[in-house]
């Protein structure tokens, strides 16, 4: 009955939007000058978002400092159909794009939401956790992005990007604040024209919380603290107007502590009240008799050093030289990380899956490519490579539990190539025909497994190997996997006028296989998994009438998705996991609804409003607990998500004007599995945020915040380990409030 009303509703949807389709191409608006153009570069080059035929949420480096967005987890605030969680609380973000998302926590896989800082793809999901500063704008584009982004873009892909030097004279920025939790972060930007020819900017930020909002009963302290150093510098060289040479630095610092999942258990505990329902509640002992009654998410008896610790350092050079006839582009990234952190994966006090891990990382990738214009075609061809080496380890201390210490590692080399076309053939009359193809070929090795360390006497109950024995392997892998694929798209753009655009198209993008690298106590646990295949069918309209402050959008799609990747529970082994397994088809469909309107009846007034309406079914599956019939829901992918922005500015006096703003995010209920466990499943939830502010022009600006307004408790992950005997949940953040300043001055 769910999905029937499901399909209405989007059978609805889909009329409606083809209803205002039809009207946007007939309607003609008459003050062409008035429209306030959008720009993106989400096909490689600077064009109005009406001039691509793709569904994608523009933010710029303005409105994602007055909403206090500070990492990539902020982005869903502004688009619907779009899910970020965080694996754990703090870390490990996980972005899912209308349901497709990488559902894992490994630093060695790719997410499949490609992820790209100035052009520069994030080969890992533990590259994922930064900070924002001095952003020029970001793009969230959704669908597969397989022929201009090429590698596991099957979801869609983010753009950030930064701000530039320019040539204009100096000019900078300066911002802070201070808030709950003894949190005080500062950030600045300073832009130095050296001379005609050369320009320089130089960026930082710096962000201390000196009290969590966890509280660790064992230790009578609270943890989650963070402490947080980046900067950046660039280097801008424009010799003649054919040339522009920009060279990027980067490093963070990262001296933090993670946050801690909340836990349920297995066993009625003797006594308990009828009401008390197992497994499921933390009110449920685990093995060991360990239950947590007190209902507070943020407080727990747990057993791990919650350091996080990151370096990190990373390079770009863009090299863009006018030929003449076409342009040449050239954008090398480098990127060194280093990470250590500590996961108390059994939520509680005893060392039962206690794990420290290590993570290092080096990425180098370089990517050329020609574009060029003629009167009836926008042509790009190029070419990609890169190489990343990831190696990591897990210290795992069982000895409440098993008796005994784990080590796992993984050693992962990937290397892949590519080449790419796009062109943009203009048939009259407003139409247009666009086409691009990518081939792409990437071979993967990976070397590493599971190993009982057999530390504890008498015997190591994982192996019954007593102690002093060596260590013996539990699982291994040392293989390599190679992979040769096609990505494409084919669509039509018509512009009945300059302020409306009408799209189709269909799209293939392909996510290459890989290697599940946790823990694991049998080889057939790491065994790899597939490459996925995304094919996207898409209609949509987007429109702006200046005549009265509106701009909308709207896309309907349908994915036929195979060999999807996805996380499976696996107790094939001694030690049930989590780990990346297969389903062999997937459907989705649904419909995004985007508008902005600024009522001219209403000066200063600001609405935003987004609406996802989403289904998604699994094909049938095998897991290690038996057949899964057809029909279970995608991970990370809420039936209706909304989205929702009111800002009102008013004049008051003396150059003055005040601002309230207010913004929410609605999320459906959802699975955090494709077994659809109802224990790990998240109920739908409202977070709403609100700011209030006093500013002159962009001189400066005074700010209260408040984020999770009504402190809404809300889950982001779950995981299922009760054949040990427990699981754990892990909750959004609670209200976090403050005041903020900035200064601009040139």
């Amino acid at each position: 009955m769910r999905v029937s009303r499901q399909s209405g509703w989007l059978g609805g949807a889909a009329v409606a939007v083809l209803v205002l389709a039809a009207g946007a191409a007939q309607a003609a608006e008459s003050n062409v000058t008035e429209l306030e153009a959008i720009t993106v570069t989400a096909q490689k080059r600077a064009q109005d978002t009406l001039d691509v035929g793709l569904n994608v949420a523009v933010v710029s480096g303005s409105e994602l400092q007055a909403r206090r967005v500070t990492q990539v987890t902020d982005l869903a605030t502004f688009t619907p159909n779009v899910d970020i969680k965080e694996n754990m609380p703090g870390i490990l973000p996980v972005v899912s794009i209308r349901g497709v998302g990488l559902n894992d926590f490994s630093a060695t896989n790719n997410p499949s939401a490609g992820v790209y800082v100035d052009e520069v793809y994030l080969s890992s999901l533990a590259l994922m956790n930064f900070d924002l500063f001095d952003l020029e704008r970001m793009e969230a584009l959704k669908g597969p992005q397989g022929t201009l982004y090429g590698r596991n873009s099957t979801a869609g892909a983010i753009n950030v990007l930064t701000a530039k030097p320019t040539f204009g004279g100096m000019e900078g920025r300066i911002a802070g604040s201070y808030g709950n939790y003894k949190t005080a972060d500062l950030d600045g930007a300073v832009n130095l024209p050296v001379s005609d020819t050369v320009a320089i900017r130089l960026a930082g930020k710096i962000v201390s919380q000196d009290e969590g909002y966890f509280f660790n009963r064992v230790k009578n302290s609270d943890i989650g603290r963070r402490d947080v150093q980046m900067g950046r510098a660039q280097l801008r060289w424009k010799p003649n107007a054919d040339l522009d040479v920009l060279l990027k630095v980067e490093v963070q610092k990262v001296r933090s502590e993670v946050g801690a999942p909340e836990f349920f258990g297995l066993l009625k505990p003797p006594g308990a009240p009828a009401s008390l329902v197992c497994p499921g509640s933390s009110g449920c002992t685990d093995f060991l008799g360990y239950r947590d009654t007190d209902g507070d998410p943020f407080k727990g008896d747990w057993s791990v050093n919650p350091a996080y610790d990151v370096d990190q350092r990373a390079a770009t050079l863009r090299v863009n030289q006018d030929l003449g006839w076409a342009t040449l582009t050239s954008v090398t990234g480098w990127l060194g990380f280093k990470r250590q952190w500590g996961a108390d994966t059994d939520a509680g006090p005893f060392r039962e899956t206690d794990f420290i891990e290590h993570d290092r990382i080096d990425q180098i990738s370089q990517e050329l490519r020609l574009s060029g214009a003629t009167p009836t075609n926008d042509w790009l061809v190029g070419v990609f490579a890169s190489r990343d080496r990831v190696k990591m380890s897990y210290d795992g201390s069982l000895q409440d539990l098993f008796n005994t210490k784990t080590l796992s590692t993984a050693d992962q080399v990937s290397k892949s190539a590519a080449a790419f076309g796009n062109v943009e053939h203009r048939l009259g009359g407003g139409l247009s025909l666009v086409a691009g193809l990518r081939y792409t070929w990437e071979t993967k090795s990976d070397v590493g497994g599971t190993s009982d360390l057999v530390s504890n006497c008498p015997v190591s109950l994982l192996t019954l190997a007593p102690c002093g024995s060596p260590p013996i392997p539990l699982a291994t892998v040392n293989t390599s996997i190679d992979d040769t694929n096609w990505s494409w798209k084919v669509g039509l753009n018509w512009k009945p006028n300059p302020t409306t655009l009408v799209y189709g198209s269909i799209s293939q993008g392909v996510k290459s296989g890989g290697f599940f690298s946790g823990v694991a106590t049998n080889s057939g646990q790491l065994k790899p998994y597939e490459p996925e295949t995304l094919i996207d069918y898409e209609i949509g309209v987007k429109q702006r009438l200046p005549s009265v402050g509106l701009s909308w959008s709207g896309s309907l799609f349908y994915y036929d998705y195979s060999d999807v990747q996805t996380f499976i529970r696996d107790t094939s082994g001694g030690l049930p996991i989590q780990r990346l397994g297969n389903v062999d088809t997937a459907k989705i469909y649904g419909l995004d609804l985007d508008l902005t309107w600024s009522p001219p009846a209403v000066e200063g007034l600001d609405l935003v409003a987004g609406l996802g309406l989403l289904h998604t079914e699994l094909g049938a599956f095998a897991s290690s607990s038996g057949a899964v019939a057809k029909g279970n829901e995608m991970p990370d992918a809420p039936k209706v998500s909304f989205n929702l922005s009111a800002a009102y500015t008013r004049d008051v006096g003396h150059g003055l004007q005040a601002r309230v703003q207010v913004d929410g995010r609605y999320a459906d209920e959802m699975f955090k599995d494709a077994l659809n466990d109802p224990l790990i499943a998240t109920p739908s939830y409202w977070v709403w945020n609100a700011r209030a502010s006093l500013m002159s022009g962009k001189d400066w600006d005074v700010a209260v915040w408040v984020k999770n307004l009504a402190d809404e408790r809300y889950v982001t992950q779950g995981v299922n380990q009760l054949a040990l005997g427990y699981g754990f949940r892990v909750y959004g953040a609670p209200r976090t409030y403050g005041v903020s300043f900035s200064k601009a001055f040139q």
